[in-house]
């Protein structure tokens, strides 16, 4: 009994966030509660795989896309992997949709020392993680002769939390900081992290931006909008030592696995199979960085609108 009792503790605190499950876990009648919590700067974070659906193809030699969905689980356990890092402890990973990955930073209890963490440290965490799924992705592209590209979005403001569902139960965020987060991903632009006007004015001396000018958002109108390029030198995080090693291999340490998917190929007809393949020792990517913070402008564009989330 007491094993029993164990493992679904564990598979509670899998399932929701460490606060959130030790509330459930209180020998209190209130826990039958519907449980939510109001926080007023919390991070937000979407990620998407922009060009999923046109890897995704369902033929026999694949097992009907069943290899093409064994390469994203690979790839967003290895952003899950990421997240586990000490410097991301303060992100809270919420669900995937599809090819999208959702994150949320500032939604741990505000009490002892998390509670003098700022607005600004809170999005330093999660810039700095949406940068690194970048490397990440990179190496995954590497490893399989694969051409995946992420398209990031980030909002900060209010929102509500709370968990819902009783035999499934499931937590989540709720708000309008939420929604235009999301929108910061679909309008933003493969290979980009777009974010809004608010988080760059909070972290503008800790990131380079390029101001992208004002996009069409559904239900907001026009938004000045604005990209991160990466960290100003000098003022990159004291915990986190960036690794611009594309190639790395310390979160893929797992066994080859062959016959993975379809290469994307300009002819869709055309079907390549590959094994993954050992990055070369040695081999890195220079990054390449400006010497000041400088915010370029751009004209502005019309982009398609989001959907609700």
């Amino acid at each position: 009994m007491e094993k029993v009792k164990l493992d679904n503790k564990r598979i509670l605190f899998n399932l929701l966030p460490a606060h959130v499950a030790q509330h459930f876990l209180m020998s209190n009648p209130r826990n039958m509660d519907l449980y939510y919590q109001s926080y007023s700067q919390v991070g937000v974070l979407f990620a998407s795989i922009a060009n999923f659906n046109d890897f995704y193809i369902e033929l026999d030699g694949n097992n009907m896309g069943v290899e093409c969905l064994r390469l994203l689980n690979e790839i967003i356990a290895d952003f899950d992997e990421l997240m586990d890092k000490e410097c991301y402890k303060d992100i809270e990973k919420i669900k995937t949709i599809g090819s999208t990955y959702m994150a949320a930073v500032g939604l741990v209890p505000t009490t002892g020392s998390k509670a003098k963490k700022s607005t600004s440290s809170h999005l330093c965490t999660v810039a700095d993680f949406a940068v690194e799924m970048y490397d990440v992705l990179d190496a995954i592209n590497y490893q399989s002769y694969n051409d995946f590209v992420l398209r990031v979005g980030i909002n900060v403001g209010p929102v509500v939390a709370g968990v819902i569902g009783a035999r499934r139960p499931q937590y989540d965020i709720w708000g309008n900081t939420v929604n235009v987060a999301s929108r910061m991903d679909t309008t933003g632009l493969p290979g980009k992290i777009q974010v809004t006007e608010d988080v760059q004015r909070i972290i503008k001396g800790q990131y380079d931006f390029v101001c992208r000018g004002k996009v069409s958002v559904k239900g907001k109108g026009q938004m000045l909008t604005y990209f991160l390029e990466g960290r100003i030198p000098g003022r990159g995080s004291q915990h986190q030592p960036r690794n611009l090693d594309r190639s790395r291999t310390s979160l893929f340490n797992r066994s080859a696995i062959s016959n993975i998917c379809t290469k994307l190929s300009p002819a869709p007809t055309m079907t390549a199979y590959s094994t993954m393949r050992n990055p070369t020792p040695g081999t890195a990517n220079a990054a390449t960085t400006s010497t000041n913070s400088t915010i370029l402008y751009l004209p502005s564009v019309a982009v398609p609108t989001a959907m609700e989330v």
